[in-house]
């Protein structure tokens, strides 16, 4: 791979991860102020609607959407095919959740969920074009616009929902924070990409992207059903309050990981998509993703694990206090997200959804079994037998690519191990730090300080190829 390629995809993952972290980072604030003005029940009803309304995005907006971008040749036919289709069939899920509401909202015995549900579910309209522009920009490398979209579309949905809770509108402060994001982002977005397909539509365009996009629709819609099962479990095998505070403490883990494997399916998909021909070149890619994410991801969930109680205390206050041992638990269970993302996108770069489909049939089997084991005792039992299935997942992920790119499950381990155990000795001194200081804001500081000044150290030390190029990056 030359280098012009390198410097491309390098200069592309950076805007992308820029991207998710400034939208993220604006919404992880939003969320702050939003949690000291709300109560934990508020945040699980509309964690509930959230899961419904994500596995309908999840039909409209993957399968089609992804074989735009792993297409070797797509034409404005084949992204306005995908559009009326995607537009379509989101009228028709809408109409589903609509209709549909008054059973959701009668399991968890609460009627508050039908009015919630039938406004929230709005976002999967223009969500359904949204997808379509950002297949365009995965395809033509414009991360920058989308960074810049993001961040508006966050300040402005971020700024709504904080006024209506100072207001007192409570629940819907929340549900008109989501609707105003997709709005203000379809309209930013497409000002800013300046691209908008004819509206044209091919039945046959759409056949040939079927046998691609269907199995990875159909791996994603498993993958989603299952990572919000829990949280639908937690609701009405628990309670409203434990969902929310379950939601809380996987906050802060998830915005950490969800930007990275964002910025690695985004970026990752079509540079291996354009190199599939090259198995060197693929196997390249995937293992300088595996070395630089996990280098990124450990230190800040062992480090998050370690400041959790300060951290949970002093941003939410003292209501949000069980959601600690929430944090701890996910910061595990996100820890192995990068091995999870970056062999994933290696087999849909080279076609190969239907192993990827495989892959996600073995690890629903697994964790059901998992849960249906954990929700006979109580909810942290279930929680944390949740993130050690994650850890099995990981390497079920990676066990093809063994075969298919000779980049064997003991090198992962090894390269992934060679960033853990520094996370871990800095995680553990962080930890034992905070213990001699106490609760407070200088506590969280000098954890912090000490935290990435043990890390950089132990970087160093260890001569980290991925410290110089991130060095080198900023610079």
């Amino acid at each position: 791979m030359n280098k012009k390629n390198k410097s491309e995809i390098s200069t592309s993952l950076f805007w992308k991860i820029l991207e998710n972290g400034g939208s993220q980072g604006v919404q992880f604030i939003v969320s702050v102020l939003l949690a000291r003005l709300l109560s934990p029940s508020e945040y699980g009803i509309v964690a509930i609607v959230l899961i419904f309304t994500t596995i309908a995005n999840i039909l409209v907006q993957n399968g089609f959407a992804s074989a735009l971008i792993q297409k070797f040749h797509a034409d404005d036919l084949d992204f306005s095919s995908v559009l009326i289709f995607n537009v379509l069939l989101s009228l028709a899920i809408y109409i589903l959740l609509f209709v549909g509401s008054p059973v959701i909202a009668g399991i968890y015995k609460n009627p508050e969920l039908i009015d919630i549900l039938r406004v929230m579910g709005i976002i999967i309209l223009p969500g359904s074009i949204i997808s379509i522009e950002n297949s365009y920009v995965a395809r033509n490398m414009k991360f920058k616009t989308l960074f810049i979209a993001t961040f508006l579309s966050s300040v402005i949905s971020g700024s709504v929902s904080v006024i209506m809770a100072l207001e007192g509108a409570k629940v819907w402060a929340l549900v008109f924070q989501q609707i105003v994001y997709y709005f203000a982002l379809l309209i930013i977005l497409g000002i800013g990409i300046k691209y908008f397909p004819g509206l044209k539509f091919s039945l046959e365009r759409l056949k040939t992207m079927f046998a691609y996009g269907s199995k990875l629709l159909a791996a994603s819609l498993i993958d989603t059903i299952f990572t919000n099962i829990h949280g639908l479990v937690i609701g009405k095998a628990y309670s409203e309050d434990m969902l929310g505070s379950f939601n809380r403490g996987e906050q802060f883990p998830k915005l950490v990981v969800s930007n990275l494997s964002s910025a690695i399916q985004s970026v990752l998909l079509p540079a291996m998509s354009k190199k599939q021909e090259s198995k060197e070149d693929v196997k390249s890619l995937l293992m300088s993703s595996v070395r630089l994410s996990t280098f990124v991801v450990a230190p800040m969930m062992c480090g998050l694990a370690a400041v959790s109680d300060n951290l949970i205390l002093l941003l939410l206050g003292e209501k949000w206090r069980i959601a600690i041992p929430f944090l701890q638990m996910m910061c595990f269970s996100y820890v192995f997200w990068p091995i999870h993302v970056s062999n994933l996108e290696a087999l849909n770069a080279m076609g190969r959804s239907d192993i990827f489909l495989k892959l996600e049939i073995i690890k629903k089997i697994l964790g059901i079994a998992i849960l249906l084991i954990g929700i006979r005792y109580n909810v942290f039992v279930f929680v944390g037998l949740k993130a050690f299935s994650d850890l099995i997942c990981a390497y079920i992920n990676a066990a093809p690519n063994g075969k298919l790119l000779g980049y064997t499950l003991k090198e992962q381990s090894m390269d992934a191990l060679n960033n853990f155990i520094p996370a871990i000795i800095m995680g553990i001194i962080i930890y034992i730090a905070g213990k001699h200081i106490g609760i407070g804001i200088l506590s969280l500081l000098i954890q912090i300080v000490l935290g990435v000044i043990i890390y950089i150290a132990l970087a160093v030390v260890m001569k980290n190829e991925n410290f110089k190029m991130i060095v080198s990056k900023v610079r």
